[in-house]
């Protein structure tokens, strides 16, 4: 039985020989005609163009080194850390570390109103960006593009700078250049500490946030090398994860 490529090639040879023909030129013509008015060749070309797509999907005409799951998953690891830091990092009323009224219970059961820090608000944050920050390691280094690992590296190595600071409010950074944070002595730091290391432009966290958004566009970068060759005579990219320009910004 003749392979669906075998088909195509020899539906378009007999066009040729068909077309060259000095006795049957106009019946062949005509017949060709009316097979690609019906929709006989559409037909076969996009079932050749489907079978190509579903046998090598990943790398049909790819220059990156990296398959589209990977690019994908160090962009959206890339995208929440950098949305987690932004939490942390932000200015004015929407700034976790604003101070508001706190009411607490004391042990004779009368409330009591103060102005502070909402640690518990606070940690709940800074848990969030260990937890996306250890997921960007973790797809970052899953990574072969050079841009993608070189760019990881600088986040790990950032982090490394500030191991002493970190480590005063209870985060550590591990062998394996992962985070991990303590509850109990977070609670327990210093705000001033914590601050320099989670609030404001110049901050710990704002220049994560930068590293992951380089780490972003190397992603985006490599997701325009992994293109298919389409039967509509065009390059479809095979990333998924919506419009590739917009999510730079």
């Amino acid at each position: 039985m003749a392979t669906i490529s075998q088909m195509v090639s020899y539906s378009f040879n007999s066009y040729t020989t068909n077309s060259n023909s000095s006795t049957d030129s106009n019946s062949a013509i005509l017949s060709d005609y009316a097979s690609i008015k019906n929709g006989s060749y559409k037909k076969l070309l996009k079932a050749y163009y489907k079978s190509m797509q579903e046998s090598d999907s990943d790398s049909s005409t790819s220059t990156s080194t990296d398959s589209t799951k990977t690019i994908t998953s160090v962009q959206s690891a890339a995208a929440s850390l950098g949305d987690s830091s932004d939490t942390l990092t932000a200015k004015g009323s929407k700034s976790i570390f604003k101070q508001r009224e706190i009411t607490t219970t004391d042990s004779s059961g009368d409330k009591i109103t103060t102005t502070g820090y909402d640690n518990d608000a606070i940690y709940k944050a800074v848990n969030e960006f260990v937890s996306d920050y250890n997921t960007m390691i973790e797809e970052g280094a899953n990574a072969e593009s050079t841009s993608i690992l070189k760019s990881t590296l600088s986040m790990t190595r950032l982090s490394k700078t500030n191991e002493s600071l970190l480590k005063q409010v209870g985060i550590t950074v591990g062998s394996n250049n992962k985070l991990s944070i303590d509850e109990g002595t977070f609670k327990k730091a210093d705000m001033s500490t914590v601050k320099t290391l989670f609030n404001g432009s110049n901050s710990y966290a704002a220049n994560v946030s930068a590293k992951a958004s380089k780490i972003k566009s190397a992603a985006v970068l490599e997701s325009l090398k992994a293109n298919t060759y389409t039967d509509k005579a065009s390059y479809s990219n095979n990333y998924s994860t919506g419009n590739l320009f917009s999510s730079l910004f």
